[in-house]
């Protein structure tokens, strides 16, 4: 579960029809004036003369890429009302716009609360040439993320997220009130500060805006790669304008029946799952680690070093709650389950700290970008639907699940537990329904996905008449572009000319060895791509 000048005025008027395609009366529409991807400079740069850099949070302008930013309504019930920007990026294909070009791909890493515009880079970069060529791959910060405007920010993240954090599993009821004191102040710091914006900041008002991007651009169809919560938003974009999309993609799919309680449940499930798996492969590798011939034995290792964390912890950083972090991530990953068991036997058998905080600041951001994701992240999961209000049905139910699941429930239902709070209800989730004025849909899903569970995916091609889906048998998050040659081939192939596949199950991808060095190939890639798409789907 992280994140010009180019100046466009648009306006559209869009119906609010749960179904079908959702546009009322055209209004004349502006174009979007792509230029260098700078930024004017802040108060501070003004004041000591320094030039803005680059967008990209720091990095030097790459050559190639265009930004620009588009506004949208903040209600899009009120067409010509306030309005809102987005931050756009592109890169665009060297075919010229003839039978060769294959339009506007718009890709989104998910989230929600993710900025796209790093992703459209890495996409462009990791297709085929000739086929990157014929697409102009759009990159996007959704409402309220990255360089959008408004862009939300609720706490210091300095303060709020400095380690080490409260113990994610209470013990007494004090330590419990402290953690739910930390919910409702995060809360209430959101409502005071958004509470204009927080009522707007649904999937649904997120699918609108995707379709002004695309009138914007002037394109009669676009077509989308959409990544973990990324594949709610691509599947609500279809279900309002299904006449709009030209190809979608789906990858790592929202089970669209669990929105958003139930999904995290399953989550702690799916996930308890996956760090058993890393626990098994440890022992396995025992000649290698010494933490434990047996699942059970290394198991008994790891929760004894959580244990002891939350007496010490390591370096005065790694307390128990960000060892849950950082491991969280090797729920989304294998490629790093070599640095993850190298960094845990350093620590038992040699009392070594370095290597878990090196992990730990390497794999898990803690800064402005990190505290912007998770403001968006609450403003749509809580927006979104329903939230138990009463916290005596999250301990009832947080309670039970951790006698089966005790390696992430409590450590999600903390990071949720602002939704118990909000200063504004959940709504109904917007009905995904697909259609047959959708052309086919390409869904890749890995069977023993942890933040996305199979079964999710299942139930999102239920909806999606037109879908197939390509499974690979393995346990990461997120498969496109990633080094999976049997995924790409189905993509590349897909994006091309639409065909879907006739094989939908890819062969076992080889499993992560022992000290193997981060730059392998493949495994790389993968790794790469977690970071792009965040921690949190």
């Amino acid at each position: 579960m992280r994140r010009a000048v180019g100046v466009v005025a648009v306006m559209g008027v869009l119906g609010l029809s749960a179904v079908g395609t959702a546009e009322a009366e055209p209004v004349p529409r502006a174009t979007i004036s792509w230029g260098p991807c700078t930024r004017a400079p802040s108060m501070v740069e003004r004041l000591l003369g320094v030039q803005p850099r680059s967008p990209e949070d720091g990095e030097p302008m790459r050559a190639g890429v265009e930004c620009a930013t588009v506004r949208v309504p903040l209600d899009h019930r009120e067409p010509y009302g306030q309005s809102i920007k987005l931050a756009l990026n592109r890169i665009k294909g060297k075919v010229s716009r003839d039978h060769n070009h294959l339009g506007t791909l718009l890709v989104n890493p998910g989230g929600p609360g993710a900025s796209g515009r790093e992703l459209a880079g890495y996409v462009a970069a990791a297709l085929p040439a000739d086929l990157a060529d014929r697409f102009d791959i759009i990159g996007f910060d959704p409402r309220g993320v990255g360089r959008s405007e408004p862009s939300l920010r609720c706490v210091d993240p300095d303060k709020y997220f400095a380690p080490p954090r409260p113990d994610h599993v209470p013990k007494t009821a004090r330590e419990e009130a402290v953690l739910v004191g930390r919910a409702q102040g995060y809360a209430a710091r959101c409502g005071d500060l958004w509470a204009w914006m927080l009522p707007h900041l649904a999937t649904e008002d997120s699918a609108r805006d995707l379709d002004v991007i695309r009138r914007a651009l002037g394109e009669e169809q676009i077509s989308y790669l959409g990544y973990s919560y990324g594949t709610y938003l691509g599947a609500a974009y279809a279900t309002l304008f299904p006449e709009r999309v030209k190809r979608l993609v789906l990858d790592s799919s929202v089970n669209p029946d669990e929105i958003w309680y139930r999904a995290n449940l399953s989550q702690d499930r799916s996930f308890d799952r996956r760090h058993r798996e890393f626990l098994s492969w440890t022992a396995r590798n025992r000649k290698v680690y010494k933490l434990g011939k047996t699942f059970k034995q290394t198991s008994f290792a790891w929760y004894s070093m959580r244990e002891r964390l939350r007496a010490k912890p390591a370096g005065g950083v790694v307390g128990p709650s960000e060892l849950d972090e950082l491991y969280t991530v090797g729920g989304y990953t294998d490629a790093i389950w070599p640095q993850l068991a190298a960094a845990w036997s350093r620590y038992v058998r040699k009392g070594e700290v370095a290597g878990l905080v090196s992990a730990f600041r390497h794999y898990v951001k803690i800064d402005a970008s990190t505290e912007n994701s998770y403001a968006v992240y609450l403003g749509v999961q809580c927006r979104d639907a329903a939230w138990p209000r009463d916290w005596s049905r999250w301990r009832a139910d947080m309670t039970a699940l951790h006698r089966k699941a005790p390696f992430l429930t409590w450590s999600n239902a903390w990071y949720n537990a602002p939704c118990a709070f909000w200063a504004v209800p959940g709504g109904e989730p917007l009905r995904i329904e697909g259609s047959s004025k959708l052309p086919p849909v390409l869904m890749v899903q890995a069977r023993g996905d942890a933040a996305t569970p199979y079964q999710g995916a299942v139930a999102m091609m239920k909806r999606f008449p037109t879908a197939r889906m390509v499974v690979d048998p393995g346990g990461n998050h997120g498969l496109s572009l990633a080094g999976n040659a049997c995924v790409d081939r189905a993509l590349a192939r897909y994006l091309e000319d639409a065909t879907l596949p006739v094989q939908t199950h890819c062969p076992k991808q080889a499993g992560p060895r022992p000290a193997e060095r981060l730059s392998a190939g493949g495994r790389y890639r993968h790794e790469r791509l977690t970071e792009i798409l965040g921690v949190r789907g």
